[in-house]
């Protein structure tokens, strides 16, 4: 239910326009934003979960694809949702996935993500990694974790913070530590 106190900025940045979420799973917060009566657009990069989220959201128009290809949607958006998925690419690619994003939204449009934790232990942020970075393989897969640093750093140009906080959910069997970041694209 993260997403439930962000409905009311969602409702004023989104204007009307279709929320694009990447890496929208099996539409768990799919559904959340469909709820609240808007059109959503999903991209996810497995068949099964686009499937999955087919299911539980139908109204939604659903995509499975890599988010580093081009976004199916319209430009000049006002809202996007990047929930647990900016983790999987080293610092290069992240950064430009970044930017991709803020050239999808519109001057004052809205990010709102939550990026893996560098105290996220128990969800792989420990091992040998890039020298200097938190980048590690979890079970064969590259996963990155930040620290405030690198949230600060990886929005540092043309984006104004509006909520930048730690938390730990319960998401998963064990505690989740994340960074829970929103964002307007400055003009």
């Amino acid at each position: 239910p993260w997403l439930l106190r962000w409905l009311p900025s969602i409702a004023q940045h989104g204007a009307g326009q279709p929320v694009l979420e990447l890496g929208c799973g099996s539409g768990r917060d799919s559904a959340v934003i469909v709820a609240a009566g808007h059109a959503l657009i999903g991209i996810d990069l497995s068949a099964e979960a686009i499937a999955a989220a087919r299911r539980r959201v139908p109204s939604a128009d659903f995509h499975c694809r890599d988010i580093r290809d081009p976004f199916p949607a319209p430009a000049q958006l006002g809202v996007v949702l990047a929930s647990l998925c900016l983790h999987y690419f080293d610092w290069d690619q992240t950064r430009a996935l970044a930017e991709r994003i803020r050239h999808q939204l519109r001057p004052g449009g809205l990010l709102l993500c939550r990026l893996n934790s560098t105290r996220d232990v128990h969800h792989g942020a420990r091992g040998d990694g890039e020298p200097g970075e938190p980048f590690y393989l979890v079970d064969g897969i590259p996963k990155r974790f930040f620290d405030r640093a690198a949230v600060d750093r990886l929005f540092a140009h043309g984006w104004r913070p509006l909520h930048v906080e730690h938390q730990v959910v319960q998401r998963y069997a064990l505690p989740k530590a994340l960074w829970e970041v929103v964002l307007e694209r400055a003009a």
